[in-house]
């Protein structure tokens, strides 16, 4: 099959989940020989396009004028991305299926669903409601209708978690067989032979010190100002601990802020942003690791710690929800709710028994559940699903036309025999 994957993140760009998702899904598929174009933007000095082991990436620009905000700037760069696939179309020939991600791409895939007749699946990562709960501005009204948009034009949709699929039934009525359920996967191998490093450590930690980490986007939803509101709590029960914010957005200052005010600098440490290797190793070095997300469709960095052999504490909201079963294969605390957070993550800092249970079964149910091979075959098997809900319209569209055809020359006819015979009559009574 020839998959075109419509983007606007791929390695090395990455500013949220997408760009590992489409990237390790487009391996998967190639592995099983599928023939996979991805179509994202180009950022700084990248190429135009690479051939990433097997996948073929082409970027492009945004236009040279710079637009008036980030809306504008979406929509230059669904033309730039129509025009590239167009060219390919042109050399190569048609694609099998159309896979956008996320809203930024949906007028790129709309116009070339429409153009090529190309059957369109559609992945809905996040909602926009979901992130800001609601909808409280124009912006907001904007990107939330062009997800509707995107899910109509879809023949098929994917989403990561029931809780998403519901999500999308209540603000965009769906209907419930449209929706797949399919989650997001992660490399079985990543961690394999990586080994605690002690010296990269304590750049961050006194040896002393057990290592509580958050990993993510300094952002409103990712619950990280309630993680530090825990940590009274969590050193009084726990006096050698050290709270590591892995990550950047755009709450950095003011959860320093929040930090000094409470009187925790020494207890808290800024990373900042880390690359892939010093991710791993963050890890690693890690003793518990906390996702405590207002919002969360997926959560696939829970997978990331869990995989690496890091007890695990979660929010119970949408897909973390879904991943970690309280006690046993890590713990769950009350969204938004500091105190909880903080009595979950005391119950693994002062129960090394508890730490070695929940481990061990996180890697089980990772490996088992969330390996890629079987995300490749789910997703596949929605583009079979949507080809033929194309094939089947098409066919129904063609009998149509034939049947207006057969009935606007039948009514043809009719008329013509009701002229003779109205005529025959004028003469009978002439």
């Amino acid at each position: 099959m020839r998959i075109l994957m419509l983007t606007w993140e791929y390695p090395p760009r990455i500013v949220g989940g997408i760009a590992r998702v489409v990237h390790d899904l487009s391996k998967r598929l190639i592995k099983d020989g599928h023939e996979v174009t991805v179509i994202t933007y180009r950022e700084g000095e990248l190429p135009y396009y690479e051939d990433d082991k097997g996948v073929d990436v082409y970027r492009v620009d945004n236009y040279m004028i710079n637009p008036n905000n980030f809306i504008d700037w979406v929509m230059q760069l669904n033309f730039n991305m129509i025009t590239k696939a167009n060219e390919l179309i042109q050399e190569k020939g048609k694609f099998d299926v159309i896979h956008a991600h996320d809203w930024l791409v949906a007028y790129s895939a709309k116009t070339l669903k429409n153009s090529y007749g190309i059957p369109l699946v559609s992945t809905i990562h996040a909602t926009e409601a979901g992130r800001n709960s609601g909808i409280h501005d124009e912006v907001q009204r904007y990107v939330n209708d062009t997800e509707w948009l995107l899910t109509y034009e879809s023949s098929e949709v994917i989403v990561n978690s029931k809780f998403m699929k519901n999500d999308l039934q209540r603000l965009f009525g769906l209907p419930y067989e449209k929706i797949n359920v399919i989650s997001n996967g992660i490399n079985i191998n990543a961690y394999t032979g990586i080994e605690k490093d002690y010296e990269f450590r304590r750049q961050y930690a006194a040896d002393n010190e057990k290592i509580i980490l958050f990993m993510g986007r300094l952002v409103y939803e990712k619950g990280v100002q309630h993680l530090i509101s825990a940590m009274p709590k969590i050193l009084a029960g726990y006096h050698d601990a050290k709270l590591i914010i892995a990550g950047k957005g755009g709450m950095m200052d003011e959860l320093k802020r929040q930090v000094e005010a409470m009187g925790l600098g020494p207890k808290v440490y800024f990373t900042g942003y880390l690359n892939a290797k010093q991710v791993s190793k963050m890890y690693k070095c890690a003793d518990v690791s906390v996702f405590p997300s207002t919002y969360e469709p997926f959560g696939i960095v829970a997978l990331e710690a869990m995989l690496a052999g890091v007890p695990t504490v979660v929010s119970d909201v949408g897909g973390l929800n879904e991943i970690v079963e309280h006690g046993v294969d890590g713990m769950k605390s009350y969204a938004g709710n500091p105190n909880s957070l903080a009595d979950s993550i005391l119950a693994l800092l002062l129960n090394p028994e508890l730490c070695d249970k929940v481990t061990k079964q996180a890697k089980i149910k990772v490996k088992n559940e969330y390996n890629w091979a079987k995300i490749a075959q789910d997703t596949y098997f929605t583009y079979e699903k949507a080809i033929c809900q194309t094939m089947a319209e098409r066919q129904a569209n063609q009998l149509l036309q034939e049947r207006a055809k057969k009935a606007k020359k039948a009514k043809g006819i009719e008329n013509e025999i009701t002229n003779i015979l109205s005529f025959k009559k004028r003469q009978a009574y002439a």
